[in-house]
């Protein structure tokens, strides 16, 4: 074959792979949102376009992590599409409405900001602190398989005082098949620990959700502070991955607060479906996550 069919062939499987990476954005959700659109275009170093009240508007109807841009802030990742790696360099910035990189954040929960990813299948969940380098990057890195991956930044900005959860889409080609959702049940397993959820997701009300932590059938009371309370827990909805604030009940400089075995926290789902639940917690010098199939109902279903 000669030069020019060699490079054909070449850019054919180049995006053969590609879409493949892609393909479980099509099938379980939009990847990216109709919020997303003013940043879609621009890369680390552009400035947002379009108009900051425009996209106020649009993400404010919407739940947490669903927009790229919200109240004139902007998730601009370095870049849309990473190979695979165990150790991905993830870089992203914060960009706020005057058009630079934001600086100034309010520590939340021990940190000055969240990045969750997750595959798009609800596999893959990661919970990680990146660092700001002094150009305004948060950078990280990340283990990264096949697959339209989805990243969240959790954070308050210092001169806005609101907390703001950003999305944006991540591709990273390869061959991959989508992973079925687990089936919905309270008990699961991570690493000998078992974990037991009790309470229920009511779409439109706030919940309480308690999970308990045991180990070879004895209640664990020695959980360690993770994150401000002795546990953080990520709350997804499947087919967008909306982004649930799930608040621990009980901080853990507050008098009620326990070292285990359960950890409360109050969350509430926007519509009724099937979410996704990770609880991070930390014993003896270790962050495991447990995960949850959890279905939102509408009251004539969840009591019929």
């Amino acid at each position: 074959m000669g030069t020019p069919g060699k490079l054909a062939a070449f850019g054919v499987g180049l995006v053969a792979a590609f879409a493949a990476a892609l393909g479980v954005g099509t099938a379980v959700g939009p990847v990216g949102s109709v919020a997303e659109t003013p940043a879609g275009d621009h890369a680390m170093g552009g400035e947002p376009a379009g108009g900051h009240d425009d996209g106020h508007e649009a993400a404010a109807d919407l739940p947490a992590g669903l927009a790229v841009s919200d109240r004139g802030y902007t998730l601009v990742p370095g870049s849309r599409e990473l190979p695979p790696s165990p150790a991905a360099p993830v870089e992203f910035r914060i960009v706020g409405p005057d058009g630079e990189a934001v600086t100034g954040y309010d520590v939340e929960h021990d940190v000055d900001l969240h990045l969750i990813a997750v595959r798009r299948d609800l596999t893959g969940f990661q919970h990680v602190h990146p660092e700001l380098g002094d150009d305004g990057v948060w950078r990280v890195p990340l283990a990264l398989d096949p697959g339209a991956w989805r990243l969240f930044a959790d954070f308050t900005p210092t001169a806005l005082g609101e907390n703001l959860t950003l999305g944006a889409d991540l591709a990273v080609p390869g061959q991959y098949s989508p992973a079925p959702l687990p089936a919905e049940t309270p008990t699961t397993e991570v690493d000998g620990f078992t974990v037991v959820l009790t309470g229920s997701l009511e779409p439109g009300r706030e919940s309480e959700l308690t999970l308990s932590v045991s180990r070879d059938g004895v209640p664990v009371t020695d959980l360690q502070p993770y994150l401000g309370a002795f546990g953080h827990l990520v709350v997804l909805r499947d087919g967008d991955l909306a982004y649930l604030h799930a608040h621990p009940v009980d901080e853990v400089a507050g008098a009620a607060a326990a070292s285990g075995p359960h950890v409360r926290f109050a969350t509430t789902a926007p519509s009724a479906g099937t979410y996704r639940l990770f609880l991070d917690f930390k014993h003896d010098g270790v962050v495991r996550t447990a995960a949850f199939t959890v279905a939102a109902r509408a009251d004539e279903e969840a009591h019929g």
